[in-house]
């Protein structure tokens, strides 16, 4: 069954570094808290009651976006709001040499990244998540996806993921998704976690 984490800071704690109190309190209490609720009633009784939940993901993952049923969606969604709090955090935070190595190499500099991975998020028309991953082939891109999906339906590892649900950002942004996803990247990013993906 799933479990709603708790957080590695208080609702509070990324306020000085533009993620509000109130949208903590909303995106971790109310709209993460409903993907797990929802998720388990859905869950009881079936056959993926007791599995793992990237097991569930891949398991009722269709190709087909349009096809996602009730399961895949509250799971990947639990899975991506998981991940999203680890991958943030109130301390001034560096990236690790390794990865700015790896960083460059694939994208030719840091602001390159940084302008792709934007531009990514920005360019998801509607509700989805901006990511960079490590492909099969161990070099790192950026993706887009829409709704819940995520790069494990796409044997991507995910690094770092940002949700560009309106919910994520508009208390603190209004309609400046753009705004948002760059203070993502400059004040509230955990390189170090980001880096212990790779």
């Amino acid at each position: 069954m799933l479990t709603l984490p708790k957080l590695p800071y208080s609702y509070e704690a990324l306020q000085d570094f533009g993620m509000g109190k109130e949208t903590m309190e909303y995106h971790h209490g109310l709209h993460h808290k409903a993907y797990v609720d929802n998720g388990n009633k859905l869950l009881e009784g079936s056959d993926w009651e007791n599995k793992d939940i990237e097991e569930i993901i891949l398991g009722n993952f269709k190709l087909d976006s349009k096809s996602q049923n009730g399961i895949f969606n509250n799971v990947a969604q639990h899975w991506n709001h998981c991940e999203f709090w680890k991958m943030m955090t109130p301390k001034k935070s560096t990236m690790p040499g390794e990865l700015e190595k790896s960083i460059i190499d694939s994208f030719g500099s840091l602001s390159n990244f940084k302008d792709e991975f934007v531009a990514a998020g920005v360019s998801q028309f509607g509700s989805g998540w901006c990511w960079l991953v490590k492909d099969s082939d161990d070099r790192l891109s950026i993706t887009k996806t829409e709704n819940g999906l995520n790069p494990l339906c796409f044997s991507q590892k995910a690094l770092l993921g940002c949700d560009v649900w309106e919910h994520a950002y508009y208390l603190d942004f209004r309609n400046k998704r753009p705004a948002y996803i760059l203070n993502f990247l400059e004040n509230l990013t955990d390189w170090e976690y980001v880096s212990s993906k790779l």
